[in-house]
């Protein structure tokens, strides 16, 4: 009863934000929220791997286009095969929809183990390359695939995606990552990161962590990009480059190694700020945004290199705040 009352709540909440932004705030300003929630999606589930496993993956875009590309397949070839086309009621819409980024997902994941298998095994500079290569062979090849739109696109996707599933799903996240980090198996991962040898020497398999922490952090990348597909209803491999993959690795690096909270954050600002310097063009007639986008992530990591949170978490702040001692 406890939880069914937790998960009542908490799509209560969701419904009501979602229709509180939903109707009263513009179009312009929903798709930069939007954009955040999908941006979190990302940040947290890398954390995991960069974060919290220790390893330094910078391929997670690829594993985003796995599963907006697989959710795109499904809706828009698949589904109208079955039978499944035209004008749904909004029930069988979203229990289609909530499918769609369950398969979605596994097929990032599958990627993931696939790549994590082989790639997991080497350290260091030699693991970011390989994953790099990895997300960038996963581009290049949907380029060539014309039955998914190649070089020009995926079009005509279902605008299924919306600022309640966007919102509900972000929020999803970053709580199962938190239970994952706080769990046994998240134990393993953090023991990966502070010494591989010693988690070694009692007898753990420290590539089949990584690789555990890969294919969760995959899976989550897969729906982020099955949201992304259903809300803006098309898709480019080149919005997938490594530019993406850099901008996700930026928040985790900013709002801190480790830090689901930092994430979060980081995700926020960092989405916002694009946003908010894209009028400077107008004045300047230069796009100024990523020369100051990058000042701003280099004053950052010369004066909080760490992260905004470092390793902390919002709640350490207030478990801090009851810990000390009331004056008399």
């Amino acid at each position: 009863m406890k939880q069914l009352i937790q998960w009542g709540s908490f799509i209560l909440v969701v419904a009501i934000f979602g229709w509180l932004l939903t109707e009263f705030v513009p179009d312009y300003y929903q798709t930069i929220i939007a954009i955040c929630g999908i941006n979190v999606i990302l940040a947290v589930s890398l954390n995991l791997v960069n974060g919290f496993t220790g390893q330094f993956s910078m391929g997670h875009a690829g594993f985003m286009a796995v599963g907006a590309y697989m959710s795109a397949t499904l809706s828009t070839l698949l589904l109208p095969a079955l039978g499944f086309s035209g004008e749904m009621n909004v029930f069988t819409q979203n229990l289609l929809f909530f499918g769609v980024l369950i398969v979605s997902g596994l097929s990032a994941g599958l990627i993931g183990f696939l790549v994590g298998v082989p790639s997991l095994r080497l350290k260091g500079d030699y693991l970011a390359i390989v994953t790099l290569g990895f997300g960038e062979i996963i581009r290049t090849s949907i380029l060539n695939i014309e039955a998914i739109g190649g070089a020009r696109g995926f079009i005509g996707i279902p605008q299924w995606s919306n600022l309640y599933w966007v919102l509900g799903l972000s929020i999803l996240s970053t709580v199962i990552i938190a239970r994952v980090v706080t769990s046994i198996p998240g134990k393993q991962f953090m023991a990966v990161r502070d010494d591989e040898t010693a988690t070694t020497s009692i007898g753990l398999s420290t590539t089949r962590i990584k690789v555990r922490a890969f294919v969760l952090a995959s899976f989550f990348a897969g729906v982020a990009g099955a949201l992304f597909a259903h809300y803006y209803s098309y898709l480019n491999p080149s919005t997938f480059n490594f530019n993406y993959s850099f901008q996700i690795i930026a928040m985790v690096v900013l709002g801190g190694m480790g830090s689901l909270s930092g994430s979060v954050t980081a995700a926020i600002l960092l989405t916002v700020l694009l946003e908010a310097l894209r009028p400077l063009q107008d004045y300047t007639g230069v796009d100024l945004r990523m020369v100051i986008y990058s000042l701003v992530l280099i004053v950052l990591m010369l004066t909080r290199p760490q992260g905004i949170f470092g390793r902390s978490e919002v709640t350490d702040f207030f478990k801090k705040r009851r810990s000390r001692p009331h004056n008399a």
